[in-house]
């Protein structure tokens, strides 16, 4: 196991063994269910917004490890953000999980994701909290990955 992969899985397993802003929050202005149907996994996205910033951000719900992970790492790091600066993160996100030529300094802690793209299941497992998220920005209550 490379030095890379020995770092992704420390990570990942730390996220999702000790979750980060796992729970409700009170009054969230924006939340969004999403489901993976591929593997079950449900997430719920909930976020206070306040002058267009993410002042506040959970997650519910139950995953696998990377889409534990993956939620948790995305409430840590959307705190304090503006919708658009959300939306820049999201496209080198995927970007990242699917195409060998993304640039992982873009997306901070997210790089540990990188390696998901060898294997196209995880990549919806990875994505899954990203889609809840910004379906509850633009107002919608749920998403899949289908």
């Amino acid at each position: 196991m490379s030095e890379w992969d020995e770092l992704y899985m420390e990570v990942i397993l730390d996220h999702n063994k000790n979750p980060r802003n796992k729970g409700k929050i009170e009054g969230y202005t924006h939340s969004a269910d999403g489901h993976n149907p591929l593997c079950g996994d449900r997430i719920s996205m909930q976020i206070i917004v306040e002058d267009d910033i993410v002042t506040d951000a959970s997650f519910i719900g139950s995953g696998c490890a990377i889409s534990t992970a993956s939620a948790s790492i995305l409430t840590e790091t959307i705190k304090g953000m503006k919708r658009t600066e959300i939306e820049k993160l999201f496209k080198e996100f995927h970007n990242l999980v699917t195409s060998e030529d993304s640039d992982a300094r873009t997306v901070g802690k997210f790089s540990v994701f990188g390696g998901v793209r060898k294997y196209p299941a995880r990549v919806k497992c990875a994505t899954l909290s990203w889609h809840a998220l910004m379906a509850a920005l633009e107002g919608k209550k749920e998403t899949s990955t289908e």
